[in-house]
């Protein structure tokens, strides 16, 4: 029975850390805000140990920060740890699609079309949050294709943080118009098999996410 406990308190902490992740990831709970478990608890329905867990987990990954008897608070987003971020982005990006365009064929190039279609009506219906789960999905699919499970987990653990950077700018004026047209380009280069091509095609679209850092985040 007491295997059954600690399961289900697993799972009830990876639902609060789901939910506690997409609202920072979305804003809900803004850059510097106050988190108090028992508040969240209460808004979850919750008892407030997976909570508490899911709050932990959270300051392991960089997106909340805890001070011992003070207060646990959501991470800033400042232009200099944007920029490192996104630095670090570039390369693993770029040796991701590198690796992944030998993998893809016919069938495969089909698929990521298909997802930027769906990129590209998420854009229209207007929702930044649509955007960036279409965006998402595209960019995962591709980089899976490289079939390189190290890659993989290191990427994972940016994810958060890269999420945060795109669904501000999805939600600005700056929107994503330009992205459908990064991703035509990029899949052009994956048709023609010139790997190197989309890999700097790919990393030339977070370059250019770099130099609106400005616009979106201050120091």
């Amino acid at each position: 029975m007491e295997q059954l406990r600690t399961v289900e308190r697993r799972r009830l902490s990876d639902v609060a850390f789901q939910r506690l992740l997409e609202a920072i990831i979305r804003e809900d709970l803004a850059p510097g805000a106050r988190i108090r478990d028992a508040e969240l608890a209460a808004q979850l329905g919750l008892s407030r140990t997976p909570v508490r867990e899911a709050v932990n987990r959270l300051v392991d990954l960089g997106l909340a920060e805890s001070k011992p008897s003070a207060h646990t608070r959501v991470t800033t987003l400042t232009a200099r740890s944007v920029e490192r971020t996104l630095e670090i982005l570039q390369s693993l990006d770029r040796l991701a699609v590198e690796q992944a365009v030998p993998n893809i064929g016919p069938a495969q190039l089909a698929e990521l079309q298909r997802m930027n279609d769906r990129f590209a009506e998420a854009i229209r219906s207007g929702s930044a949050a649509a955007v960036l789960d279409a965006d998402v999905t595209f960019h995962q699919a591709l980089r899976e294709y490289a079939e390189n499970p190290v890659l993989m987990r290191v990427m994972s653990q940016l994810d958060p943080h890269v999420q945060r950077i795109l669904f501000r700018k999805f939600s600005s004026r700056l929107g994503a118009p330009n992205t459908v047209h990064h991703h035509v380009a990029l899949l052009d280069l994956i048709a023609a098999g010139d790997a190197a091509g989309a890999a700097s095609s790919s990393a030339q679209q977070w370059r250019e996410l770099g130099g609106q850092i400005g616009e979106l985040f201050a120091d």
